[in-house]
């Protein structure tokens, strides 16, 4: 279970720190800020510091579901259970409130979200295996 574990957080992970490279290091660029629905360079630049800001969330919590997956396997796993579970349902809520801004964003929250949900539902098989 460990394995499946680790590589679902790990698939999360990477693509939150994908999203951290979109929004805190490409922000600016027309792929990028189209890929998000911003309408022009000029609104891109006015979100740029806000995107900035959002894309560490991404990247902190993608961290946190691979130090949790990581200390998990090792055999720390109330420490790692309790990190990782809370980073990757973190992703989901995220993604779940992509949803709600919009239907133009279901594929987009769909792949934020995918993997994150196939961690919880193998983090929680695990525990009630363990218990």
């Amino acid at each position: 279970m460990e394995i499946l574990i680790t590589v679902a957080a790990t698939l999360s992970a990477a693509i939150h720190v994908l999203i951290f490279y979109w929004e805190s290091i490409a922000w600016t660029r027309p792929a990028v800020w189209k890929r998000f629905g911003l309408p022009s360079a000029e609104d891109a630049e006015t979100t740029r510091v806000l995107a900035y800001n959002q894309g560490f969330y991404n990247l902190f919590l993608a961290v946190g579901a691979l130090i949790g997956a990581i200390l998990y396997g090792v055999g720390a796993k109330d420490a790692g259970f309790a990190l990782g579970l809370f980073s990757v349902a973190s992703m989901l809520a995220a993604a779940l409130v992509l949803v709600t801004s919009g239907r133009g964003r279901i594929r987009a929250a769909t792949l934020q979200g995918f993997f994150p949900l196939v961690a919880i539902v193998l983090y929680i098989a695990s525990w009630i295996a363990d218990h």
